[in-house]
């Protein structure tokens, strides 16, 4: 049996995070994606298929005094503004899905900071 990729291994970790939880409107998934060079996260209505917010570092408001979009830093950054946003729209609430990652470096940065921007989970 030939052995797994990078790539597949993270797609068993992402799937088998996804089969255990899931979003509705009243405590929306929040979803971390990234990239070699940005960070993105959404807030995700499952039950009817809709993003509600999202920030990422290819926004103007997000990448604004960041010299680079991929590392600690702009994950803090991207964490305030989705936490910002939700809070706007009403959300206290949410379920933290990582997509497979390990919980630490860029994705607990953007967890921590969507914490003490107002969001529990």
């Amino acid at each position: 049996m030939a052995k797994k990729t990078k790539r597949e291994s993270l797609r068993t970790r992402k799937l088998r995070v996804r089969n255990k939880i899931s979003g509705s409107s009243q405590r929306p998934r929040l979803a971390v994606y990234k990239s070699n060079s940005n960070i993105y996260a959404q807030l995700i209505d499952d039950i009817n298929a809709k993003t509600l917010v999202s920030a990422n570092t290819l926004q103007k408001e997000v990448s604004e005094g960041l010299e680079n979009c991929s590392n600690i830093e702009a994950a803090k950054k991207v964490g305030e503004v989705i936490s910002k946003k939700a809070v706007e729209a009403g959300i206290s609430e949410v379920v933290f899905d990582r997509s497979g990652y390990k919980y630490h470096g860029k994705v607990k940065a953007l967890a921590e900071a969507a914490r003490e921007g107002g969001l529990k989970f």
